[in-house]
């Protein structure tokens, strides 16, 4: 990518026009530096937002395995129109809200345009648009400066891209600066321009490596411009295009696939380490065991436990890493050992590489039957230095190639082995694939290759397909092994494919350090941009040195909230082999402060599960910037809020907010308003005030009492036990005692009568004259299944909580709506409505008819009240 062979070719001339027909199209044609070389430009609709892009030659082919499928033209009942101007350089088709307007009169220029928009939203660079470079492509673009661009999977903070150049491939980046280093674990060129009246997408299917620079070129002839450079291949680009960004990350979720579903469990704390699998004295399976009971009696129970890679050490010199091994010293009865940690409730995640070091007992096998890359002069097996033992230890081994027979079967079958002694769920980790040599050989056996291509380096075909062919390898067998359960697969690399088979991912091995905990903020916004929407972050840091008991709760407080929480490490430190771990325990000074955190996010299971319910349906992402669904607010479009490193919105109903900084008790917030007349925020710590909407408040903020956590008036939250539970009525023999979801509770903010009871007297507010007489109603819905079927066996049930406040009173109607079958365990005790700290006013039915039932009050000294759940059927 550091050479560069460009070459523009110009002079095009149309093939073919279609203004009718299923999808309005063009396609263009010119010729080259010599008689054999010939360009294809093609450009059409195929939705009333997406538009599809493509340039190639003979030698750079449209991607080989893109990852997503050209879709079939559908443009829900809307007509295009199509005109082409006399002079046949140029055509324009309209459909639905956009415009498109395509030139050629020099090289190809694409303009989109917005219903009412003079100025085109998206514009090609004239003169430059579409270059040949060597052996790959590059498109170039029109920049508008100050402008807010997000995506690309995960980058480095802040979240606007604006301004910045990025590599788009993945590494392995063991201790990174989450503010400057680059790349990262991801592959995704997505890239959206986000504006206040409309927003574009610009999505790449390849898998090959390469660089967006947005705006950080800049040159006096060309101005401001924006240059996707793809190191191999062809282009195929899909524009979408979209009022909000929230169109175009669903559009994007219509083409690539929306978030696969993740079990409930995973909404829990999900605790790891290395050293736990990597002593021989005590055993490993001692260690994990140990953690889990320790978990237990200290009042922070887990959900789940990441083992990591020791299991796999050799017993024997050298002890290395044997990927799909068992050590039987550490681990003698892998079955018993997994039996054990389900009578706990937790489930097990295995760690899995796809790489196999040279002392692996199966290596030679392995290379014999071709399941690894192969170098392109001899053919011989490839061989590169990896990750054997240590922080930083290294040796020969070879990528296993996800497209031969032998690697992709040897890792199905690796799987399964795994499945039935009682691993969970697979930990797919170190498959970057970051490898040193773009003419490594293929053998493409498992994926389709086009007719009369004979390529087969791993450079054109990209070396991120076989982190998507990684993941689709682990869920299948995970399926097979398990039909009737959810498949679950954690990554740490992804490519816009590997999420339909990958539902969850993380930030990767970050570092402990205050700017550290800020700047994953804006990794887990662009991740949600990009559909990585199940997302987190080690908690803690995974490399570096122990947090302070202040770092450690701040990260917590901010971690609960948020659609992954896990605390899990390797820090080297002194010991390069075994490491050191985090446990949220370990400092007895602040241990009843996180007790109370971790409880808190065992609450806010239904809540968070909701969130990851409506993640798959709609691609909403959990946790989202503070502009999503308020654009129209003036102050969202500034620096401080499009750096999206302080404060975020966690679902529809809390705005969080962190402290990153040592011995700092205050954090500036501010809360959107999308109308100008939003009712306004309340906030739920100390002193519980009412917060006024399209404002910046100083919230009161001690370490040691909780973060900014921020209720949107009208909104509600869904709670249940602080504790693991169930949602599956049916006694499961592996998980005897994990407790039932019978418990329900919903906590609602109403207005409240007095805004703030805490101004002076003289501040001239007082309850309005009116207030009695006006009524203001609100209503939230949430989602429910039983959290563990397959997506085809999920049937959900709508649960919605509407509340009329008057000045008097609060009337409440619940009511749920069964999709199928499933019914959920704590409807026979009907659910629990939970006013705000402060909150008098009497709960009342709707109707007047089954009265809510006064509880008094909970441990926080809110008023709570039993209310019947109105059942409907679908």
């Amino acid at each position: 990518m550091f050479q560069q062979y460009e070459y523009v070719p110009q002079h095009y001339v149309l093939d073919a026009s279609s203004e009718g027909g299923k999808a309005p199209s063009l396609s263009l044609s010119a010729n080259g530096r010599t008689e054999d070389e010939k360009f294809q430009f093609s450009f059409e609709a195929l939705r009333s937002n997406v538009f599809r892009t493509t340039f190639t030659t003979a030698q750079h082919p449209l991607p080989l395995i893109p990852s997503a499928k050209r879709p079939e033209p559908d443009f829900g009942g809307a007509s295009p129109e199509v005109s082409i101007d006399t002079g046949k350089s140029s055509q324009t088709i309209k459909v639905g809200y956009t415009k498109a307007v395509v030139s050629w009169s020099g090289t190809p220029v694409v303009s989109l345009f917005l219903d009412g928009q003079q100025k085109a939203i998206h514009t090609d660079l004239e003169f430059r648009s579409y270059a040949l470079d060597g052996t790959g492509v590059a498109h170039y673009l029109k920049y508008k400066e100050d402008s807010l661009y997000v995506g690309l999977g995960e980058k480095a903070a802040p979240m606007n891209l604006s301004g910045r150049g990025f590599s788009i491939t993945a590494s392995d980046t063991f201790g990174y600066d989450a503010n400057r280093s680059d790349p990262l674990y991801k592959h995704i060129p997505l890239l959206i321009y986000v504006t206040p009246t409309g927003c574009v997408g610009i999505f790449s299917t390849s898998h090959s490596r390469a660089i967006w620079n947005v705006g950080s070129e800049l040159d006096g002839m060309w101005g401001h411009f924006k240059v996707y450079r793809q190191a191999h291949g062809g282009l195929e680009e899909y524009l979408i295009v979209g009022k909000t960004v929230a169109e175009v990350v669903r559009t994007y979720a219509e083409l690539v696939g929306f978030p696969l579903l993740v079990p409930r469990y995973m909404m829990g704390y999900v605790g790891g380490g290395m050293k736990y699998s990597m002593t021989d004295n005590p055993r490993g399976c001692d260690n994990v065991l140990d953690f889990i009971k320790n978990s237990e009696k200290h009042g922070m129970p887990c959900s789940a436990f990441q083992m990591s890679s020791g299991y796999t050490v050799a017993e024997t010199e050298p002890k290395t890493r044997n990927v799909f091994t068992w050590n039987r010293h550490r681990f003698p009865d892998p079955r018993a050992f997994t039996r054990e940690a389900h009578e706990h409730g937790v489930r097990l995640l295995a760690n899995v590489k796809p790489y196999v070091l040279a002392s692996h007992p199966e290596y030679e096998e392995l290379s014999r039957t071709g399941a690894f890359f192969k170098e392109a002069k001899t053919l011989v097996t490839a061989v590169a230095r990896l990750w054997s033992a240590g922080g930083g230890e290294n040796g020969e081994g070879s990528h296993l190639d996800f497209t031969s027979k032998a690697g992709y079967n040897w890792w199905y079958n690796g799987v399964k082995a795994l499945k039935e002694v009682g691993i969970d769920a697979m930990w797919n980790d170190n498959n970057e694939y970051n490898t040193p040599n773009d003419d490594w050989q293929c053998a493409l056996e498992t994926v389709d290759v086009p007719p009369g291509e004979t390529r087969k380096n791993i450079g054109l075909w990209g070396r991120a397909l076989n982190t998507e062919l990684n993941g689709k390898s682990s869920h299948d067998a995970t399926i097979e092994c398990e039909p009737g359960v959810r498949p679950f697969i954690l990554t740490r690399s992804a490519t816009a494919g590997t999420m339909k088979y990958c539902s969850s991912s993380w930030s990767g091995d970050n570092v402990t350090s205050w700017e550290g905990m800020r700047g994953a903020n804006s990794l887990a916004l662009n991740a949600g941009f990009s559909l990585i929407q199940c997302y987190g972050h080690d908690i803690g840091g995974f490399e570096g040195p122990q947090p302070t008991p202040e770092l450690l709760v701040r990260w917590i407080q901010l971690g609960v909230h948020s659609p992954r929480f896990a605390i899990n490490c390797y820090k080297t430190g002194d010991d390069n082999i075994v490491g050191d771990v985090i446990e949220p325990w370990q400092y007895p000074s602040v241990e009843p402060i996180i007790r109370e955190t971790i409880n808190r996010r065992y609450e806010l299971v239904p809540y968070t599960y909701s969130l990851i319910l409506k993640s798959h349906r709609t691609a909403i992402p959990p946790q989202r910037w503070t502009g999503w669904g308020y654009e129209s607010d003036p102050e969202i479009w500034s620096k401080a809020i499009l750096k999206g490193d302080t404060q975020y919105w966690f679902g529809d109903s809390l705005l969080i907010a962190g402290v990153y900084e040592p011995g700092v008790s205050t954090a500036q917030v501010y809360l959107p308003d999308a109308t100008g007349s939003d009712p306004g925020y309340l906030n739920l710590s100390a002193p519980y005030q009412y917060l006024a909407a399209g404002k910046w408040h100083e919230i009161s903020s001690t370490w040691h009492t909780s973060i900014p956590v921020i209720a949107r008036i009208g909104s509600a939250v869904p709670t249940g036990k602080a504790k693991p539970t169930t949602s599956i009525a049916a006694h499961d023999p592996e998980f005897p005692n994990l407790e039932k979801d019978d418990v329900r509770a919903v906590e609602i903010f109403p207005p409240p009568l007095i805004q703030y009871p805490y101004w002076p007297k003289d501040s001239g507010l007082a309850i309005p004259a009116n207030a009695n007489g006006e009524t203001k109603s609100f209503t939230h819905t949430w989602l429910e299944d039983d959290g563990a079927s397959p997506v085809d066996k999920a049937d959900a049930c709508e649960i919605s909580v509407k509340y009329d406040v008057s000045g008097s009173e609060i009337r409440v109607k619940v009511e749920l709506k069964k999709e199928g079958q499933y019914e959920p365990l704590w409807l026979k005790n009907n659910i629990t409505v939970v006013l705000p700290v402060g909150e008098e006013r009497a709960v009342k039915s709707e109707d007047g008819a089954d009265a809510p039932q006064d509880l008094g009050r909970d441990d926080k000294g809110r008023r709570i009240w039993k209310v019947v759940v109105d059942v409907k059927k679908a």
